[in-house]
């Protein structure tokens, strides 16, 4: 845990300013200098370019981090791995954007009613695509290597700036909105770079035509592996991505600018989770190479603990702040009101169940979560049309929420049922009556005359409570040890 304890702060520590640089984008920048149609243009273009990078990854981002373990060799350049990692994704990617391109007509066609903006700027979503391609891949390279920190600050961080000095040009009318959009996508791309530049630099960067270097390497394991990830993936993306996509269709980019905001509000939550789970992931994968299910047992509970402390905090403070929230940004955005609520329980529950997903798709039931994800992207595909047209972008965050739930429920019962692993205790009912109690006194406070008064003192009032019941209770002792012995060692 010593690992993940260091770069898992680390990582926080990005990724919470990024998340303060993110809001500034989401709740100030972007809801007033660009229109809710520019807004969502911003969102989907990148939504679309995921869903073409993860067909063309072919599944080799996550069979790469549970099958480094088996090429891992500094001194052999580990045996020629980067040149597979690569190789096979980028030969996907000249199939999928030949196929995209050919078809293009019919796909821009779905837009063509309610998003003629989308259509306008169709052609950036092939370089994004490639780009998002690469990113994804030197991300799953640098994570086997644990080099999760700088992967961290480019996207957490340092993709936040850049797309902040992009708005912040174009609301000094120093730039139009085509060349906003075209520096948008210069440095949503621009991240991949600097990964690379980054491999290069800690001489990672081994790449080589000799292919017997993977002799006596676990290559057909690791392809049938690839294709079963890339189901899961390309499920995964449809359930995280298709209701922008869909709203987009059906209420215009307008609609999914809104519910991508708030979306994006509700998002925060996964913050702590995604900084563990960096660095979790290839010791996980370790752990099934070494089957040492006993060390993945107290794994599973510590994160779990950790993800259900911080994230309780994060949702009742965003839910007891809501109208604060929303009266920051202009009257249309109130309508995503209750799609934060959706997605934030969705996500809480998503982070309190802990690295199910994980020790599920990197074990040898590895099929059993893809057979879950195909099913639930199909759900998603039929059920968001008709709760769409329903109910707008709050039928589309209602089955946010189900999907999310019942996928999670069905990981943790698999788990459980193959290897007798669960990452609940008495603790973690104690969290959330924690929270609850919070919660009920922060709502109870009176509004006080000015949003951002009301914002910190309501917020200060709900962490405060919430603060000393963990550490009364030593909720989370593998968090709040390290903290008190480095407040103690500063103030002697």
């Amino acid at each position: 845990m010593g690992i993940i304890k260091r770069q898992g702060i680390q990582n926080s520590i990005i990724s919470y300013t990024g998340v303060l640089i993110g809001y500034i984008n989401v709740m100030v920048l972007f809801p007033r200098i660009l229109n809710v149609e520019q807004v969502g243009l911003t969102r989907v273009l990148p939504n679309i370019a995921l869903v073409l990078a993860q067909l063309s990854a072919l599944g080799f981002g996550s069979a790469g981090i549970k099958f480094f373990p088996f090429f891992r060799d500094k001194a052999k350049q580990h045996h020629n791995f980067l040149t597979l990692l690569l190789g096979i994704p980028l030969l996907g990617f000249g199939v999928i954007i030949s196929l995209y391109y050919l078809f293009q007509p019919q796909i821009l066609a779905y837009y063509a009613k309610e998003a003629p903006l989308l259509r306008q700027y169709s052609f950036y979503i092939g370089p994004l695509s490639f780009f998002t391609l690469l990113f994804t891949l030197f991300n799953s390279y640098l994570t086997s290597l644990y080099k999760t920190v700088i992967p961290s600050f480019t996207k957490d961080f340092l993709l936040r700036v850049g797309i902040s000095a992009c708005v912040l040009l174009y609301a000094t009318h120093l730039i139009n909105f085509q060349t906003f959009l075209l520096l948008f996508i210069v440095v949503n791309a621009g991240i991949a770079v600097v990964l690379f530049i980054y491999v290069v630099w800690l001489k990672q960067f081994h790449l080589s035509p000799n292919l017997t270097a993977w002799h006596n390497r676990p290559i057909r394991p690791m392809l049938q592996y690839g294709l079963y990830a890339f189901l899961g993936n390309i499920s995964s993306t449809i359930i995280t991505v298709i209701d922008s996509i869909m709203i987009t269709h059906y209420n215009g980019l307008g609609d999914a600018g809104i519910y991508t905001t708030a979306t994006n509000v509700a998002s925060v939550i996964l913050i702590a989770g995604s900084s563990i789970y960096k660095i979790a992931l290839p010791q996980i994968a370790d752990f099934w190479k070494n089957y040492n299910l006993t060390a993945m047992q107290t794994l599973y509970k510590q994160v779990t603990r950790i993800n259900l402390v911080i994230g309780c905090l994060l949702f009742i403070g965003i839910w007891a702040n809501i109208d604060n929230l929303l009266a920051l940004l202009p009257k249309a955005y109130s309508a995503g009101k209750y799609v934060i609520l959706f997605v934030c329980a969705a996500r809480l529950f998503d982070l309190a169940s802990g690295i199910n997903g994980h020790i599920l798709l990197t074990s040898p039931r590895y099929r059993y979560d893809l057979i879950f994800n195909i099913l639930l992207a199909l759900l998603t595909i039929m059920a968001n049309p008709y709760f769409i047209q329903n109910y707008g972008i709050n039928g589309a965050g209602f089955v946010f929420l189900i999907v999310y739930g019942v996928i999670n429920t069905t990981r943790l019962a698999c788990v459980y049922y193959f290897y007798k692993m669960q990452p609940f205790d008495k603790t973690s009912l104690q969290i959330i009556m924690l929270a609850l109690l919070a919660y009920v006194v922060g709502w109870q406070l009176p509004f006080l005359y000015s949003t951002f008064i009301d914002i910190i003192i309501r917020s200060g009032l709900i962490t405060l409570i919430y603060a000393i019941g963990v550490l009364n209770l030593n909720l989370a002792p593998e968090m709040t040890d390290k903290i008190l012995s480095r407040f103690r060692q500063n103030f002697k």
